[in-house]
Formats: C-alpha cells, sequence, structure tokens
C-alpha cells in the first residue's frame, strides 16, 4: 500500500464530510496538520562558533550555521536553553538519553534502564498517532551499543536512544533504509511471500493509473513528482544492495572484514541489509534515511519522527570531510587546541549540511497554500554545547518550519541563561495538537515564537 501525499481532490471532499465537530459542532480546519522531527547529533559543538552576535530578524549566521544560509528566513535559532535534569552526572549519556525528556537518568551498568520520564516525542505519539498509520518513525544510522563506559559507570545503552515510551523503555530505532522503506510502503501479510522483490509501485500501477485520470493537472503533476521520490529511494536502496553484493564478490578485502565478523557469502547474499550497514557510504546512508523520513511525513503516514546523526560518545571517523582527520568523539575533546577545534566545527557543519538537504527537500513539496516545511516543526540540536566540558547549558538549538503558521522563524532568540529547554517541548507539542500545561522541567510555553517583533530583554 502507497500513501499519498495532500492532493487538492481531497480537500473539497474532507470539507464537504465534515465541515463542523460531530462532538462540538465547531468549525473544522482543513489545514494539513502539523508535523514533528527532531534531528540530534551527538558530542556537541564547537561553542566558540555557535552562537550569533546579534539577535532578532537581522541577525548574522555564526561560521558554524553557515550551512543554512539559505534557509535563514525558515529557522529559528534559540539560545541559552537547557536541560536541568542533566546537569548532574559527567559524561555525554546523561545528557543524550534526557535530551528529549528533560529528566535524570538513572545510574546502572545493566539493563535495568530508567530516563526518569517519556520523551516528548512519544506523549506526542500516544495522544495523536492513533491519526496515522504509524504512531512515530525512529531513526538512526548506527547499531546499538552494549557494555558499559567505565569512564562514567553508566550502561552504554543509554546511548541509543533519544525515544522513550515509559521511562523504563526506549524505542527501537530503524537503520537500516530498506527495513524502514519496507515498514512505510509493504505489508508482509499472508500470501504476499514472493512478491517483495517488485517495486512496491509496479504492486498499484494499476490504482495509480485509475487515479491519475480522475484528478486534475495540478494533482497529477504532484502525484508525478511523488511517486518519482519513492522511486528513486527504492532504486537506491536496490542499488546500494546489489552494489554491495557484487563488492563482496569481487573484492578479497571486503570478504574478509565480512567474514572476520563472522559472516558467509551465503548470509549476505540473502541479506543485504546486514552487509549495507557495515559498508555504505556515511552521507549516503544519512541522506536515504534521511529522504524516508521525507516521504513519512509527506504521506502523513505518521507525523512524530526522530533521527540520531550518532550514538552517544560516537567516534564516527569523519576523514570523509575536508579538513578532518580523526573521529567526532576524539575531536569534541579539543582541549581548546586550535586545530582540532576547527575540525570539531567542520563535522557539525557536515550534520547541519543534512539538516539542510531535509529543508530543501521539504521546501520543495507544495502542499495546501504552503509547503511541506511550512506545516512542519524540524528541531535541529544535540545535548551537549562542548563536549570538551561535556557543557550541559546553552544547547545547540535550531527550530525550522512554520508549524502551520504558528512560528515566526527568520530570527535568532536569546532567552534569560538556563531558560527550560521543555518549555520549547511544551511549545511544540501544543503545535503538534498535544497541549500540555508542564513537561518535565518546563515553566510554561516557551514565548515569543510566533511574534517577530519578540524580545527578550537583557539578561
Amino acid at each position: 500500500m502507497v500513501g499519498l501525499p495532500l492532493l487538492e481532490a481531497m480537500r473539497p471532499l474532507a470539507t464537504a464530510l465534515a465541515a463542523t465537530s460531530p462532538t462540538s459542532g465547531a468549525p473544522i480546519d482543513d489545514k494539513p496538520p502539523v508535523r514533528m522531527a527532531c534531528l540530534f547529533w551527538p558530542n556537541g559543538c564547537n561553542p566558540k562558533t555557535w552562537t550569533p552576535t546579534s539577535q532578532g530578524k537581522d541577525f548574522a549566521l555564526s561560521p558554524i550555521l553557515e550551512p543554512l544560509a539559505r534557509f535563514k528566513d525558515d529557522i529559528l535559532v534559540l539560545s541559552r536553553l537547557s536541560n536541568q535534569g542533566t546537569f548532574t552526572g559527567d559524561g555525554h549519556y546523561v545528557k543524550d538519553a534526557a535530551w528529549l525528556t528533560g529528566t535524570t537518568i538513572h545510574r546502572t551498568t545493566g539493563a535495568d534502564l530508567n530516563a526518569g520520564g517519556v520523551s516528548m516525542d512519544q506523549l506526542a505519539a500516544k495522544r495523536i498517532g492513533v491519526q496515522t498509520p504509524i504512531p512515530s518513525l525512529e531513526l538512526g544510522v548506527e547499531p546499538v551499543t552494549t557494555g558499559v563506559d567505565t569512564n562514567v559507570g553508566y550502561t552504554r545503552l543509554y546511548g541509543s536512544h533519544i525515544s522513550w515510551s515509559s521511562p523504563t523503555t526506549p524505542v527501537a530505532r530503524e537503520i537500516n533504509p530498506s527495513l524502514a522503506f519496507d515498514r512505510l510502503f509493504r505489508s508482509h501479510a499472508a500470501g504476499r511471500a514472493g512478491r517483495d522483490d517488485l517495486s512496491v509501485l509496479d504492486l498499484v500501477a494499476d490504482d495509480t493509473k485509475a487515479l491519475r485520470d480522475q484528478v486534475g493537472q495540478h494533482d497529477r503533476r504532484k502525484l508525478d513528482e511523488y511517486l518519482d521520490s519513492v522511486r528513486a529511494v527504492e532504486k537506491r536502496i536496490t542499488y546500494e544492495a546489489s552494489d554491495r553484493r557484487a563488492r563482496y564478490r569481487d573484492d578479497p578485502q571486503a570478504r574478509k572484514d565480512i567474514e572476520t565478523l563472522g559472516g558467509r557469502v551465503d548470509t549476505y547474499k540473502h541479506d543485504p541489509g546486514r552487509l549495507r550497514e557495515r559498508s555504505m557510504n556515511h552521507t549516503d546512508h544519512v541522506r536515504l534515511m534521511l529522504d524516508i523520513l521525507l516521504l513519512s511525513l509527506q504521506t502523513d503516514s505518521t507525523r512524530i519522527a526522530t533521527f540520531m546523526f550518532g550514538n552517544s560518545v560516537s567516534n564516527k571517523n569523519f576523514s570523509f570531510v575536508e579538513g578532518v582527520k580523526g573521529g567526532h568523539h576524539e575531536l569534541s575533546h579539543h582541549e581548546n587546541d586550535p586545530e582540532k577545534m576547527a575540525q570539531y566545527q567542520r563535522i557539525t557543519m557536515w550534520h547541519l549540511e543534512q539538516c539542510a538537504y531535509l529543508l530543501d527537500r521539504m521546501k520543495q513539496i507544495r502542499e495546501g497554500e504552503g509547503t511541506l516545511l511550512d506545516h512542519s516543526m524540524v528541531l535541529c540540536g544535540s545535548a551537549l554545547r562542548d563536549g570538551n566540558q561535556h557543557d550541559p547549558h546553552d544547547l545547540p538549538t535550531v527550530l525550522a518550519g512554520r508549524a502551520g503558521g504558528t512560528l515566526s522563524p527568520g530570527r535568532h532568540v536569546a532567552y534569560a541563561k538556563d531558560t527550560p529547554l521543555c518549555n520549547l517541548y511544551v511549545s511544540m507539542l501544543d503545535r503538534v495538537g498535544v497541549p500540555v500545561e508542564r513537561f518535565a522541567d518546563s515553566s510554561g510555553p516557551l514565548p515569543g515564537l510566533d511574534n517577530p517583533e519578540y524580545s527578550p530583554g537583557p539578561s
């Protein structure tokens, strides 16, 4: 089953059938729903190059934020927000696992995890997830890490999760593109065996043709653009699988690497996803997952999504980025060495380039009177400011989109020192239709998000 984007042909029918609420008699707004995505990167940022020097609408982007220059009018840079619950406890895990919960995690070296609360994305999923085929979508690119980090005395399991459906239940992420794609588009019910080798678009070709014949020219064009994007993602997944199988056959070093891990040719021949997870180009992997996230929001398969660029203490080697030689976590402990700090900055800029990639795709998709980005909120940030000091204050935070006209972006807003990050979460929850008075350590909604003239004043 292939979900569809919002078409013009759908809106008059929806309005005619549900002009008023059957329970309250109040008018129903036929605007597209507001979607929310939270994009997390580990290890913080170079604190000396993050914060813009000016505030308000005329602010200048700081050097590290330059990848977002094309979307300056679509973003809010929010300064001095903090998670008070993470002020205690050393290391990364206390901060990262609680990025979306605003709580203090339970210290353990075992499997008895306790994040102290439900994450705000899962609170939203529980309330509005019944309105979509998938309550929420959790994606990533790095496998779950296990064992104990003896430097700080926490299980590494904490570092693999930002979404918590209960204080003791982290939500599993999907890191395999083909499985994430299948979750959106394929059914593995009885009777479908043997058809998974076919394109999902081939499976619905007759229905697609019938639909094209019934809609107007604008909808046909929009439908074709959407189906082309689905086909492109599917082809990339198929290509990666065949390419990795070929490289496994033809590259002795690849065979050696896999067999060292206990793999065999027949294993990877029939399970290309496992091979792909190990060998896919990191940028391609990230962008493929972001494209799948995009499709999930575009089709309203879900309105709540999270994405982890990496796990806590991720030492992903970023030598593929120009000017970088080494691992992310290693360079985040820069000890104020100018060369390391410059490389640390380039790694964060790479992450923001990927955020910009998603924003660009969302801005190209027309929806109602605006774009998918206009009807969404995309939170981009980290749970640390400076990885060298494990600093949980003044977290790097960018909020993109207009949330259906309820956000006024294009500004840098600096709040009072250690304003609760959870105040932002209260405001975001309200905009996706999940109003709450308090969340974790919040003191209320974050003011000024919808007011282009708002200024917190001196602090």
